[in-house]
């Protein structure tokens, strides 16, 4: 492993794992939960005593349709809390001969400002247990972009990222060990 890797390597059922730990995400999470957690509070009280006027029935229209809207953006926020807040599960590779198993864990929520797309993306990512045949794993390749590098395996008509929280050391050295593994 390369110097201060946070990589680790372990067996499992006489299997060797490969885990990749992901990036902490950071500090400003909690004040972004904090705020929704007392949005929440807010949106409960309007919650509450508007439903209480359409069980009543007190509301009009307007309330109905307001109500409906409340609700769907109080699940948005509530799902988006749950995502903040959650702990990351790191991502690991199995070397079960002839095949390789991965699984994707769970990535910490990313709170990029700076790409919208990202966000969304990350919002509804989910955890994917992945098996790759021996001619799947042929097509792992290192791809070198313009601002990192990027590790790849093509299963099907898809290509799957492997490694992304590593660094770009960590991903050339999982690129040779893997290629010397898988001859």
């Amino acid at each position: 492993l390369p110097q201060d890797s946070n990589i680790e390597m372990t067996t499992v059922d006489g299997q060797k794992q490969i885990i990749i730990p992901y990036a902490k995400g950071g500090i400003m999470k909690y004040f972004i939960g904090a705020f929704i957690t007392f949005w929440l509070f807010g949106w409960c009280t309007g919650f509450v005593i508007v439903g209480s006027q359409i069980l009543a029935g007190e509301a009009n229209a307007f309330l109905f349709f307001w109500f409906a809207g409340w609700s769907v953006g109080g699940l948005f926020a509530g799902t988006m809390l749950f995502k903040i807040l959650r702990t990351s599960t790191p991502q690991s590779l199995i070397l079960n001969k002839p095949n390789l198993w991965l699984d994707t864990g769970v990535a910490p929520f990313n709170l990029s400002l700076y790409n919208q797309k990202e966000i969304w993306k990350n919002l509804f990512l989910k955890r994917k247990k992945i098996e790759f045949t021996h001619r799947e794993i042929e097509t792992l390749k290192l791809r070198e972009t313009d601002d990192s590098n990027r590790l790849t395996i093509d299963k099907g008509s898809e290509r799957i990222e492997i490694a992304s929280s590593a660094t770009e050391i960590e991903r050339e050295w999982l690129f040779e060990y893997l290629k010397s593994n898988y001859r």
